[in-house]
């Protein structure tokens, strides 16, 4: 029993890694070459091209790889069912279950490297994808985003940092601004709201002209005096829109589940619930888990008899995929919607297809 599941653990493996890695590669590729025509215009180096499709490599890899190791794990025991091996084994005395725990073991490990590789290194890699990309469309990266908190320049060169920013609102909480003169700083602004005004156009007004940041409960600072003197409000002309701000924030696939739930729960203290972000926050936790129920339900379909071979073992393979992908892409947009609560949006069609796995695993035959 132990030489049959070192075979079959060897073919699964060799298998996963040429599908997954194939997968990945194209999906990567295809990527670049959606964005080839916007890195065209910089003359980019063939370095720099294949630096960009490798960055963006583990991310494919972690999307993909439920789907190969369902492929996996029919190609493997479809193969054994049609060649007799399966009613050979059980033939000499030996337990179906007993060959496959192996697999759920590999399943489960597969797993957490998967919340390994979507918690360390997509988050790594994505960022320096998004700043190679913005090197090669010649977008001068004007901001810093890190645990939350935005640095960046106003327009006439003072250092601005924003210990929070609301997308949504467009609307800013904790602003410190530093003025520096010829060679010393000479004050600090702190306010505690900063909102976006816009001024409606009008057939006769340039709406960019009149919209401005409107800082409230500001606080000065007069460094050179030492006199701190507060106002109710002031307008500063010298910040960028809010588009200028939601371009440096960190997507949620840039951040790890512990600087994303920190930057969800500082919005929830400010008063704010971004359901958005709670959505993605649940799914890198559950998505992984898809990869131990898809081990299991390509094993439970094989071993009872219910795929034929070669091409029908790849159609049903993708078709299941699919189905998986549309089911939970649309109950995640509707926790994005609001429709459905998040940890239900996230849940629902991992526990349904892992409920179904183990019904499966649990009637195969010994």
């Amino acid at each position: 029993m132990l030489i049959i599941q070192r075979h079959y653990l060897k073919e699964f493996f060799k298998l996963l890694a040429l599908i997954g890695i194939g997968l990945a590669s194209i999906f990567s590729i295809l990527d670049l070459i959606d964005k080839i025509d916007d890195f065209m215009p910089s003359r980019p180096d063939l370095k720099s091209l294949l630096l960009y499709a490798i960055f963006n490599f583990p991310k494919y890899l972690l999307y993909l790889l439920p789907a190969a190791m369902l492929l996996c794990s029919l190609f493997i025991f479809s193969q054994a069912s049609r060649n007799k091996e399966v009613v050979a084994i059980k033939a000499t005395g030996g337990k179906l279950k007993t060959l496959l725990y192996p697999f759920i073991i590999a399943g489960i490990l597969l797993s957490i490297f998967a919340f390994v590789v979507g918690e360390s290194i997509v988050p790594d890699f994505s960022r320096r994808s998004n700043e190679l990309k913005n090197t090669l469309m010649k977008k001068e990266k004007k901001l810093l985003f890190k645990d939350g908190t935005l640095w960046l320049r106003g327009t006439d060169g003072s250092p601005v940092r924003i210990e929070l920013y609301i997308p949504e609102k467009r609307l800013v909480r904790g602003l410190s601004i530093f003025v520096f003169g010829k060679d010393f700083l000479e004050k600090r602004i702190e306010a505690e709201v900063a909102e976006w005004i816009e001024v409606p156009s009008s057939k006769f007004q340039v709406p960019s002209s009149e919209n401005i940041w409107r800082l409230k409960n500001v606080t000065i600072y007069d460094i050179e005096s030492g006199k701190v003197n507060k106002i109710p409000k002031m307008d500063y002309q010298y910040l960028e829109s809010p588009d200028f701000f939601s371009e440096g924030i960190k997507k949620p696939e840039e951040m790890g589940i512990g600087e994303l739930y920190g930057y969800t729960n500082r919005l929830k203290t400010a008063g704010f619930r971004n359901t958005k972000l709670v959505v993605d926050l649940n799914s890198k936790i559950s998505y992984p888990l898809t990869n131990f129920f898809m081990i299991i339900l390509g094993i439970s379909l094989s071993m009872k008899g219910l795929v034929g071979r070669g091409l029908f073992v790849a159609g049903l393979g993708l078709f299941i995929s699919i189905i998986y992908w549309f089911t939970y892409t649309f109950t995640l947009s509707m926790g994005y919607a609001g429709i459905l609560p998040p940890v239900i949006s996230t849940w629902l069609v991992p526990v349904l297809f892992g409920t179904v796995a183990g019904y499966l695993f649990s009637k195969i035959p010994e």
